[in-house]
């Protein structure tokens, strides 16, 4: 096994950023500071902020992928940062999934994001985490009320670790 530690790259579906560190070396594209325009635009194959994200993407060993469901799916957001990573930059690496929902938690947007994912060639971990009820779902110190989800979160973040170690330090 390889001594050099996991980088892990967290993914957001919105425009607003909140992270928290679970371990591994962990990196964040913000897509306030960094904006990724929509693929097909004039000129988008060139920028510069799709070139340095491709290059992060590629250098990381795994992903946590977080989205807000709007009208039974992924975001839009999420769905054109997908659009731009394609199997050569993430083919063959864990992925987790999570979500938020104005109501009650279910997997629409999880099961979208695990086709996404599938079709660049990413290995989605079997935890996965919906967390209903967002606007009452975390105290004003941004942390999640319900132990139960909180603890989801923690083992969702220990399945893609342990996961993309082992796909890393597997490839042939």
């Amino acid at each position: 096994m390889s001594a050099t530690p996991v980088k892990i790259l967290g993914l957001s579906g919105s425009y607003g950023l909140t992270s928290k560190k679970l371990g591994a070396e962990i990196h964040i594209w913000d897509l306030v500071e960094k904006p990724l325009p929509l693929v097909g635009a004039e000129g988008s194959w060139q920028d510069a902020n799709v070139k340095e994200f491709q290059a992060l993407a590629t250098e990381c060993d795994g992903y946590i992928l977080t989205s807000p469901e709007y009208h039974g799916t992924m975001s839009g957001v999420m769905k054109n940062t997908l659009d731009w990573v394609y199997k050569d930059h993430v083919g063959g690496k864990a992925f987790g999934l999570m979500s938020t929902l104005g109501g009650i938690s279910n997997s629409n947007t999880l099961n979208h994001m695990r086709i996404a994912v599938r079709w660049i060639h990413g290995w989605c971990v079997p935890e996965q985490v919906a967390v209903g009820k967002v606007k009452e779902a975390f105290d004003d110190d941004n942390n999640l009320t319900d132990t139960d989800v909180a603890e989801r979160v923690v083992g969702l973040a220990q399945s893609v670790v342990k996961a993309a170690i082992m796909l890393r330090d597997n490839k042939e």
